[in-house]
């Protein structure tokens, strides 16, 4: 099975775990059998896996995700990178291509398209599995999944199936409706679109050529900026004159707020937290490294980390985004490819940075112009490279890198030091990269 992941997002519903580069399917939510936790992109990936070991899997993202993918699904994972955000139709157009032109995907294969973070049981994917094989072995268009609705939802778009059969024609598709408009088409059968599609790999490139001026992977790659804007549902979906869907009865969550996040919770409290007995259907997630204590609070939120502390009323934080659209700060944790970053101080004329690196992985090889640094190694060993010179790096250890100098460090074990910059002109732009691949073998970013 061929399987392109969509994950896009941008961060502001699940704030302040999420920011700018860290969407909602790369916090780490859930508890696992041994006690640690996954994210959602680490728990979709898990399950396809589980019920399709040979399957191949092409996550489509933008490149400010990339750092995070590698960082919680290795170094392995097939990736298309969208140059800038376009909609879901040139997204899928692009790593459709990506498919054929770069991993040789023959143009009858079955792909099946869906988004990177349900909550759902391994079911979802057996049915992904006989949508698999439809659009392999038949001359539909497309096959959709048609999830089973639980109530009349006005947030989800909705398949009016021909029958009532567990593989029907499609009659139509419809917008996201008012409830009384949804109770009406949940009358007639209707199930909601939970953006699955399998198709043909031939017939949706066909589409693309049809629709997008270009001629293979690397020339969409390179017009990308001037592609319209569209969906695959409006693009494709919508006009195809013979689709086929799949019903899916199981369980299924669009966790995209606080609010139907916390209902998929194994537990009400992630990190240090203390609540005393009066507490009533209290969920607290806390990243910091010091203690939330809550006390005689009932239906409420709290959510703690770098970038801010969220306490709301769990029915209202389904309205965070336009609050968030307002705060406009410094990104205070991110996940690389190499390990991760978190802010510890901005100054008007510093940066102080925790870094941790992964035992065998290394920064890039780069020097800044405008800022001075110094590390100061905390915990573990490896290597710093400054001006071509190698230098041991071990607990206690450190190194001023006056602004032009080239360094980066390697890391040999996990290893964690502190980062403080000083300059004026403290930007991220404010980086020039140099090729260490003879010596260390190639960064992966």
């Amino acid at each position: 099975m061929h399987f392109i992941l969509l994950s896009g997002g941008s961060g502001k519903r699940l704030w302040p775990l999420s920011n700018d580069i860290r969407s909602k399917q790369f916090i780490k939510l859930f508890r696992k059998a041994d006690g640690t936790y996954e994210s959602m992109v680490q728990r979709v990936y898990r399950q396809i896996r589980e019920v399709d070991r040979t399957a191949t899997v092409t996550i489509a993202t933008s490149k400010s995700q990339v750092s995070a993918i590698r960082n919680q699904l290795g170094d392995d994972v097939s990736i298309c990178v969208e140059p800038c955000r376009r909609d879901t139709f040139p997204a899928i157009a692009l790593a459709s291509a990506y498919l054929h032109d770069v991993k040789n995907v023959g143009l009858d294969e079955a792909v099946v398209v869906g988004p990177v973070d349900p909550f759902v049981e391994n079911g979802y994917f057996e049915t992904i599995k006989t949508m698999q094989k439809l659009a392999q072995g038949s001359d539909h268009g497309l096959v959709l999944m048609g999830i089973e609705p639980s109530y009349p939802s006005e947030k989800y778009g909705y398949i009016i199936p021909q029958t009532a059969d567990q593989v029907s024609l499609v009659d139509c598709f419809q917008e996201k409706p008012d409830s009384k408009t949804a109770e009406a088409y949940i009358s007639q059968g209707a199930l909601w679109n939970g953006g699955v599609f399998a198709f043909r790999l031939g017939h949706v490139l066909e589409k693309a050529h049809a629709l997008i001026d270009f001629t293979d992977y690397a020339d969409l790659l390179a017009r990308y900026e001037t592609v319209r804007k569209v969906s695959f549902d409006y693009a494709v979906a919508e006009q195809e004159t013979d689709s086929a869907v799949v019903r899916y009865h199981g369980s299924w969550a669009d966790l995209g707020t606080w609010n139907t996040l916390t209902e998929a919770m194994q537990e009400s409290t992630i990190g240090d937290v203390r609540m005393d007995d009066t507490c009533q259907k209290v969920y607290v997630l806390n990243s910091l490294d010091v203690p939330v204590l809550c006390m005689g609070l009932k239906n409420l939120i709290v959510a703690a980390s770098p970038e801010g502390i969220l306490v709301s009323d769990k029915e209202q934080s389904s309205y965070i985004k336009p609050f968030v659209d307002e705060i406009h700060q410094q990104i205070m944790f991110a996940e690389k490819s190499w390990g991760n970053y978190q802010v510890l101080d901005v100054g008007d004329e510093s940066l102080t940075i925790k870094i941790m690196l992964l035992p065998g992985h290394r920064m890039h090889y780069h020097s800044h112009e405008h800022r001075d640094e110094t590390w100061t190694v905390v915990s573990g060993e490896g290597t710093a490279v400054v001006d071509d010179a190698e230098i041991t790096l071990r607990p206690g250890t450190m190194l001023r890198l006056p602004a032009g100098s080239r360094h980066t460090a390697i890391a040999r074990t996990e290893m964690t030091l502190v980062e403080v910059q000083i300059g004026a002109e403290i930007t991220v732009e404010d980086k020039r990269k140099y090729s260490l691949e003879k010596r260390y073998g190639k960064h992966k970013d």
